[in-house]
């Protein structure tokens, strides 16, 4: 039976959550109004901010970074920066072409490519991952293959995407090991994909007062709840929350998704399209059974996830360090 310390950390990744998912949905609202590569550069303008006050609370518990360290967290940050930047745009812009729901599921895929890919870091697989790959796979199909089998333009975009945030979580986690601050970090990464983004909506998009005004509200949205608020919310919550527990309430984030798109878009799925959801859900879920940890979020991944939380470390491999993970 859950005590009430629990329960309530619950409530609040649920809460993140409900967050995030609906976070596409002012993806796809924002898209009416300014180009994606605009929405993302003030998005995370906006993201980098919200963390300022974490960063403050950080600089009064944390002893300061000397000179000679900058260098390796100015490095990482960039790095960090240039592959969400990637995962960032392909989402956004196809976003544009599909719909809210469909583009949280492929989305979230993610959580199934991470321990994959971690077979390339010299890790084990556990084979509830391969069942859970399988599942997502024919999930996959049924979502978002048509008559003629080809895969529709935003589709496609968004499962590019998907790779990139898979590889960005294997990063920060790399990057977590050498003990380099979270919020730190992810206040710089969110810096240069806000920079690289403004500088491609510059060159690419045509930037507006009355654009900007009308993608005020996803934008805000965006910026300071989905990263300022969900983000420090999953921090706090999963200091008490059973990490299996919050690995499946993190994992609703694609059902929020589809259901916001469903209640404010009137984006409807097909039974085939259904079908499709119910079987990567399920294989989003096996590829996380018996690794006892969450999976941040795919919009806003968290600081410093750490790789050895989705995939078995092989013997002769030290496992990354656990403790650098907020």
């Amino acid at each position: 039976m859950l005590n009430s310390k629990t329960l309530k950390a619950e409530l609040l990744l649920a809460l993140a959550a409900a967050i995030w998912g609906l976070a596409f949905v002012a993806q796809r609202v924002g898209m009416e109004h300014v180009g994606p590569f605009t929405y993302n550069g003030v998005r995370f303008v906006l993201g980098a901010l919200a963390l300022l006050p974490l960063l403050w609370i950080n600089r009064r518990l944390i002893p300061p970074v000397s000179s000679r360290n900058w260098r390796p967290i100015l490095a990482g940050g960039l790095l960090a920066g240039l592959i969400l930047f990637a995962g960032a745009s392909l989402q956004q812009v196809g976003i544009v072409y599909t719909t809210a729901g469909k583009a949280g599921f492929i989305t979230g895929l993610y959580v199934v490519i991470v321990p994959l890919l971690g077979l390339l870091w010299g890790h084990h697989t556990p084979w509830s991952t391969w069942v859970g790959a399988g599942c997502a796979v024919a999930g996959l199909y049924l979502l978002t293959m048509t008559d003629d089998l080809s895969l529709a333009e935003g589709d496609g975009l968004v499962l590019i995407g998907a790779l990139f945030w898979a590889a960005h979580v294997l990063v920060i986690g790399w990057l977590s090991g050498r003990h380099i601050e979270p919020v730190l970090l992810a206040s710089l990464q969110f810096v240069v994909c806000a920079g690289l983004s403004l500088a491609t909506a510059v060159a690419m998009e045509p930037i507006t007062v009355s654009g900007l005004e009308g993608a005020a509200l996803p934008i805000l949205y965006g910026g300071l709840l989905s990263v300022g608020v969900a983000y420090t919310l999953q921090v706090i919550a999963q200091r008490d929350a059973p990490p299996s527990h919050a690995a499946i309430i993190l994992s609703l984030e694609t059902v929020f998704a589809a259901l916001g798109g469903w209640w404010w878009l009137n984006e409807v799925l097909s039974g085939r399209g259904l079908a499709g959801c119910a079987l990567m859900f399920a294989g989003m879920l096996l590829s996380q059974w018996g690794l006892g940890k969450a999976a941040p979020s795919p919009t806003e991944p968290a600081a410093a996830p750490n790789p050895a939380l989705y995939c078995e470390s092989a013997p002769s491999r030290q496992s990354p360090d656990r403790s650098a993970r907020p």
